[in-house]
């Protein structure tokens, strides 16, 4: 008999849709293996625009989402997002009554909904993928009203949360001593990747349009991710030599910006946006590049956060360059150069460097792999994750 039979857990992430949220995909994946009845409530967006899927055994319910700037913006985002996830929770709550609901951030609004379940003995586990508080000041350099406001809403999440998971041990850290939150109900479940998703191949010439290396991105494109610190780094690489072509996978509210920057700044021959693709051309992509980054700012918001790109970069046995910043140093190791924070030369001399060093970056390749395969990937954190809910579950060991 599996674990969790009989067990429905609610899912709600607002700001990926799902599958397309991986880390989301997998914990349900994840739970439904072991006999849970598992349900999803997320945003619609480009490619997965359905009201209504069941993948894998799995109910996805979507809701219309415009992604929004400004105080104001966010305000009618954030309302609409959280009026159509009660509406969806009822509708689910009366057709199958779930006994947890597992909000995942940002942003931190989601115990407002949970609230209301509490009195039906529904507990809430709180995923903490983001730390907003930093992400405002990495957005808008400063504190201030809506800063606190943001402190008050991460406060109210913890006090709401029976539990939590922790992306990494400084988010740990965080819901111990900012959250209030035990020890012993904050877990730690890496964003690790599966394997027989990301499948090392040979690639495909066609994305380096002719030119000898190919440089891979793939992430978020928003304010805080610098990619304007890379495309410094692309018109110090193209001033010295035109054999490199860079891939950005990957959409974002800053994307517009950053693709008018391009062409201002001369170098749109040498970059190609792909926007947000799906896994299978992500991943073709990828293993077509020589080097891999990640140009975070190194501000307290990525210091403290892992980024998923690093890992996937590491499946593919990719070397990668980014700038010099705690989670990220933890998570590569010496699959990794830092260039020195925050200087696009720098950045850029070491994807130069790696570049003409191929042993060396295929040496760096093969160690981020075999970290992957030993320690970090999900086969390991799932477990984690399995054994926490069995705790969230009161389930006892056989």
């Amino acid at each position: 008999m599996k674990d969790f039979s009989n067990k429905h857990i609610l899912i709600i992430v607002e700001n990926l849709p799902v599958p397309f949220d991986r880390r989301v995909w997998q914990e349900a994946n994840s739970l439904k293996e072991q006999g849970a009845y598992v349900s999803i409530i997320c945003p619609k967006m480009k490619g997965y625009n359905k009201s209504f899927e069941k993948i894998n055994g799995i109910d996805i319910y979507r809701h219309a989402l415009t992604e929004r700037k400004g105080v104001i913006g966010y305000l009618l985002e954030y309302s609409t997002a959280l009026f159509w996830e009660f509406t969806l929770s009822l509708k689910i709550f009366f057709k199958r009554r779930f006994h947890v609901i597992q909000g995942c951030n940002p942003p931190d609004l989601i115990f407002i909904v949970a609230l209301f379940y509490k009195i039906f003995g529904v507990k809430y586990v709180f995923d903490h993928h983001d730390i907003n508080p930093e992400l405002y000041i990495a957005k808008y350099g400063k504190k201030g009203f809506f800063y606190k406001f943001l402190i008050l809403m991460e406060r109210l999440t913890f006090a709401t949360a029976n539990y939590s998971i922790a992306t990494n041990d400084s988010y740990k850290e965080i819901a111990i001593k900012r959250g209030k939150m035990s020890p012993g109900k904050v877990q730690v479940v890496r964003s690790g990747p599966k394997l027989d998703r990301l499948k090392i191949t040979a690639g495909n010439i066609k994305y380096k349009k002719g030119r000898n290396y190919l440089i891979g991105y793939v992430g978020v494109i928003g304010e805080q991710e610098g990619l304007d610190l890379l495309l410094e780094s692309v018109k110090f690489i193209v001033a010295k030599r035109n054999d490199v072509q860079f891939a950005i996978v990957g959409g974002g509210t800053e994307l517009p910006a950053i693709k008018e920057l391009t062409k201002e700044m001369g170098i749109e021959d040498y970059i190609d946006y792909y926007g947000r693709v799906d896994d299978e051309t992500m991943i073709d992509i990828l293993n077509s590049a020589e080097v891999c980054v990640n140009p975070d700012r190194p501000t307290e918001m990525n210091n403290l956060s892992t980024m998923n790109k690093i890992m996937e970069y590491m499946s593919l046995k990719k070397s990668i360059v980014q700038y010099d910043l705690k989670e990220g140093r933890i998570s590569a190791q010496n699959a990794s150069l830092y260039a020195i924070n925050t200087s696009p030369k720098d950045f850029a001399e070491k994807i130069i460097w790696l570049l003409d060093n191929p042993s060396i970056r295929n040496e760096m390749g093969e160690y981020g792999y075999k970290r992957v395969l030993n320690e970090l990937s999900w086969e390991f954190e799932s477990k984690k994750l399995i054994e926490f809910y069995k705790i969230i579950l009161k389930i006892k060991p056989l």
